[in-house]
């Protein structure tokens, strides 16, 4: 029952396939505001679930215009090609993450992470 409104960045945890296409199954990730950290409100949807994100280092690119699929999957494979064989970081998911509301046309914000294993 609070209203958190909407928190940056937005982060889909995806799965990539063998060929480099995405899986069905993604997560969606949203930051809670600083004032509910330490008691954040409990969901009222039982597929809502507040885990708390360890610590990491990344690898990251960064990319502007509205993503779609297509283009965090031509990103990370970017970002692979650009780390080469020498960088250890996680193959089995990658974060693909917006920084922007939707009705902001110029200016926006896309990263992919590579987690540095």
């Amino acid at each position: 029952g609070v209203g958190m409104g909407m928190t940056a960045p937005v982060s889909i945890t995806a799965f990539p396939a063998e060929d480099g296409s995405l899986q069905q199954k993604v997560k969606v990730s949203l930051r809670i505001p600083s004032q509910f950290q330490a008691n954040p409100p409990c969901p009222s949807d039982e597929s809502i679930k507040i885990e708390e994100r360890q610590a990491m280092t990344i690898y990251s690119t960064q990319f502007g215009g509205y993503a779609k699929e297509v283009d965090y999957v031509n990103y990370a494979a970017k970002l692979k090609s650009a780390l080469g064989s020498e960088a250890a970081y996680r193959k089995d998911f990658y974060f693909c993450n917006g920084y922007d509301p939707p009705m902001k046309p110029y200016g926006r914000r896309n990263e992919i992470w590579f987690v540095k294993e």
